[in-house]
């Protein structure tokens, strides 16, 4: 039998084999890559044809191709032929898929930045046109489809898209963290646009935690508290971005406070982001962060060097700009405190090319991002080593001095010791004394051990990874 036979349904149409074999072979993908890598790489796959055991896949981007080339084509290969050996062959091509879910159109004064003020919108700014609040506007940019998945980010990825997805409250609340950059603001968005699209009668309410600030100030002026607890508590989806803006505001917290028990009483989605996780925010009140905590903390990692590039390419094939790979790669090293600024300096290459008439270079591109490159060029020290790493593994900074020997604080301070030796100057002595005044056969003891586990154990190794990629310059 070819993978060009057909087989019957149960309700009697023909379908071609070979499509019945793919959905097998995406089922075991799925299975084995897990949901959030499943639906950034290989869900957007479709199947063109089958001619002579060579299975042709399309892919909408040429990046996509070429990562999947990269890291999947081997795998597709080998699952189907278990399933058909006359397949022999499985090529990737670009081909623009017709079946992607765009976020809905919006008119012109609703098109805004990665951002939006407390004061940058009218009470009038509405997701949906036709219910008049006080939700920010939406950016058309930031969807599931245009957000780039990794490892630092990939558990906060599939969390947001399943809460998007779900008509029921599935970790009430879902509450993001992660430095300046890293996406937050991105997801928040995304999960707006897909709830608007796939569930259009569910009513959602986003805006930043200073507009829910203002708003209460405002109700309580004009002695219209009513109306405000009836707004906020009506909504079926409630999304607070940069929630540590209420730290500190005591008034507003205890309305923050009710509006989320009732919401949650009523099985009700809560989404929040911030910058720190729910323990960690100042001028919080306790029974506040308990509350934050309940559902399924999600945090955003400082990108990888993969990621930074996936990021790269995907706003190069959105723009249809070529960009030579040595620039790319430039790139993707240098700029690493986050994705805003990453991709800010590759517009600001484009522009340059654009408007010059300069061909894009690394030449050209030292010249254009001197200052960004300059601020960028720093020694790491271990003090930001510590930081990071304590900041990674959620534990505090003072255990890196500590005398304490659990295993959670253990492997961490080995790990610090050993980025201290790999990416700094400075002698194990005096990486010792950093580390609460520890001989340096301690820190030679952690480099060797840190080496050893890294061949052993993979996901530690890239854990590793991560946290070097995010200290480098």
């Amino acid at each position: 039998m070819t993978a060009l036979a057909l087989t019957k349904s149960s309700n009697q149409t023909q379908v071609p084999l070979f499509m019945v074999e793919w959905d097998q072979v995406c089922h075991q993908l799925q299975e084995e890559f897990g949901e959030a890598i499943f639906k950034s790489w290989l869900k957007p796959l479709s199947i063109e044809e089958v001619v002579e055991g060579t299975v042709h896949i399309g892919a909408p981007t040429r990046f996509m191709r070429d990562w999947v080339v990269s890291h999947y084509v081997e795998r597709i290969r080998h699952l189907w032929q278990k399933l058909n050996p006359a397949v022999t062959k499985i090529e990737i091509i670009v081909k623009l898929s017709s079946k992607v879910l765009k976020a809905p159109e919006l008119t012109s004064s609703h098109v805004t930045g990665s951002r939006t003020s407390a004061h940058g919108a009218s009470d009038e700014d509405s997701i949906g046109a036709d219910r008049n609040v006080i939700s920010a506007p939406l950016d058309t940019r930031f969807t599931f489809d245009n957000f780039v998945v990794g490892k630092p980010n990939e558990l906060a990825y599939a969390a947001a898209l399943r809460v998007a997805e779900s008509q029921t409250a599935q970790f009430n609340p879902l509450f993001l963290y992660g430095g300046v950059g890293l996406g937050k603001t991105h997801l928040m968005h995304a999960i707006a646009w897909h709830i608007k699209a796939c569930h259009p009668k569910r009513r959602v309410m986003y805006l930043s935690a200073e507009k829910f600030m203002y708003q209460f100030i405002r109700a309580l002026r004009y002695k219209d508290t009513v109306a405000f607890k009836e707004q906020f508590r009506s909504v079926n989806v409630l999304m607070i971005d940069d929630v540590q803006f209420i730290g500190g505001k005591d008034t507003t917290q205890e309305e923050f406070f009710h509006t989320f028990n009732a919401l949650v009483d009523q099985n009700h989605q809560v989404i929040i982001s911030a910058d720190k996780s729910p323990s960690d925010l100042e001028g919080m009140e306790e029974r506040l962060k308990s509350r934050l905590g309940w559902g399924l903390v999600a945090d955003l990692h400082p990108t990888t060097y993969e990621l930074r590039l996936g990021i790269l390419h995907a706003k190069a094939d959105t723009l249809n700009i070529a960009i030579p790979k040595e620039v790319m790669e430039f790139l993707a090293c240098k700029i690493v405190s986050n994705i805003r600024e990453l991709e800010g300096a590759l517009n600001r290459i484009i522009a340059h090319a654009t408007l010059v008439g300069r061909e894009i270079s690394l030449e050209t591109t030292h010249e254009v991002l001197r200052d960004l490159l300059k601020a960028n060029d720093r020694r790491v020290t271990i003090e930001d080593i510590q930081k990071r790493v304590a900041e990674y593994y959620g534990i505090k900074i003072s255990d890196m001095q500590s005398a304490r020997r659990s295993q959670n604080v253990a492997r961490p301070r080995q790990v610090a010791m050993y980025l201290a030796k790999t990416l700094t100057s400075r002698s194990l002595p005096e990486i010792g004394r950093k580390f609460g005044g520890r001989d340096h056969t301690t820190v030679l003891h952690a480099v060797r051990k840190v080496d050893e586990v890294k061949n052993q154990d993979r996901e530690f190794s890239e854990d590793i990874d991560i946290l070097r990629r995010t200290l480098e310059v």
